[in-house]
């Protein structure tokens, strides 16, 4: 079995991780390829390109590596066109992704895209493209295939893989020891994003957060995973806003996100994948984002609902505080992460609701995706 796949940045190489599990399950003679992470790899799949050449968010930003990107999306279609795989999965990064499988279906090759592009939040009119593009969509959220249905296009739920790695009920203790870290400490997960723009935009504001916390308790202990290739640009953002006494209080991580925030009393994320990871671990958090103006004004007109982070979205509320853009200032976010200190009844409440959310998303995906993937090649599923 030869399946081509496609996932663009961390969270993408880390969900197309644990969807190869449940193909070599299947096959285990399975031979993957194409564009992928670290996690990929290690499953043996043979990455032609690395994941992080599509880690570009925002309209502006995708112009400047706009020319690298369709040479590389060329370069690969004439490959798989030379060659075709079984099957072709698209993992998220559907700008990516849904031009490439609209040629390869049309060359009679099979198309998968798992993770539906967000047509419930932005840019409903990609459900025409979607059609064109695949044979099948993977679905993490459960509300998203009826409105595949609606249109004629086939589509399934498997469940959130993030779900069935992190544990119901996170070990807290067991977190902190790896860290050094007392039961009674008050900790601080910080997740900036894991591209070089969002480090770009967002990085000295959370730095600058960091210190105001710092300032107001100088015994917070601050936990910051770090993608490998951008922890050097954190450090030194981190280095000309905080004082080296504040700077003893922030552990800088290679990775280790999950474990942080197993570890921590409220996590303040950049929006992402990373929210919805900070939820399943049951964690209060406060959620920022910050981009270039132009895209920011372009993106903000597509929106059909008022919240940004997948907490809110899922759980249609604003379980968790947001704050975009301009409104992402220090000081706000500052006063956002004391109030969660500050507030353990609320954060109970919350845990809460996420326990519940958890168990929503918790299915065997892996598993009942492999499963899905080998309908579309023998041509048992259809809309």
């Amino acid at each position: 079995m030869k399946i081509a796949l496609v996932a663009g940045e961390t969270s993408g190489d880390l969900l197309a991780g644990l969807l190869l599990d449940g193909l070599k399950a299947k096959w285990p003679l399975l031979q993957s390829f194409g564009i992928g992470g670290a996690r990929m790899v290690e499953r043996g799949f043979t990455a032609w390109w690395p994941s992080d050449k599509l880690a570009v968010r925002g309209y502006i930003e995708v112009l400047r590596h706009y020319r690298e990107i369709v040479s590389i999306r060329r370069q690969l279609k004439e490959l798989l066109l030379q060659n075709p795989p079984d099957v072709f999965i698209g993992v998220d990064a559907p700008d990516f992704n849904l031009d490439l499988e609209r040629d390869l279906k049309q060359a009679g090759i099979k198309t998968i895209q798992f993770v539906s592009p967000s047509i419930w939040a932005w840019r409903g009119e990609r459900i025409h493209k979607i059609k064109k593009s695949v044979d099948h969509v993977l679905c993490i959220f459960p509300f998203e295939p009826a409105l595949y249905a609606a249109h004629g296009i086939s589509a399934s739920y498997v469940g959130h893989p993030l779900a069935s790695v992190i544990p119901l009920q996170p070990n807290r203790d067991v977190a902190r020891e790896a860290f050094g870290l007392r039961g009674d400490d008050a900790v601080v997960a910080v997740l900036p994003g894991s591209r070089a723009s969002e480090i770009q935009y967002i990085g000295d504001t959370f730095a600058q957060t960091i210190k105001l916390l710092l300032h107001a308790r100088p015994h917070i202990k601050v936990l910051l995973p770090a993608v490998p290739l951008l922890k050097s640009k954190i450090e030194t953002q981190l280095s000309s806003k905080l004082s080296s006494k504040q700077l003893a209080q922030v552990q800088v991580l290679q990775g280790q996100s999950h474990l942080a925030l197993a570890a921590c009393d409220v996590s303040l994320v950049a929006s992402g994948t990373a929210t919805l990871e900070a939820a399943l671990f049951k964690r209060p958090m406060v959620i920022a984002y910050k981009m270039n103006a132009l895209s920011w004004l372009l993106m903000r007109k597509k929106r059909y609902q008022a919240w940004i982070g997948l907490p809110n979205i899922l759980c249609g509320d604003f379980v968790v505080p947001e704050f975009l853009q301009d409104a992402a200032s220090p000081e706000a976010l500052f006063r956002a992460v004391l109030a969660w200190l500050d507030d353990p009844i609320a954060s109970v409440k919350v845990a809460d609701r996420f326990a519940a959310l958890h168990s929503e998303l918790l299915r065997d995906t892996p598993r009942l995706a492999a499963e899905d993937v080998a309908k579309v090649i023998s041509k048992d599923l259809h809309a």
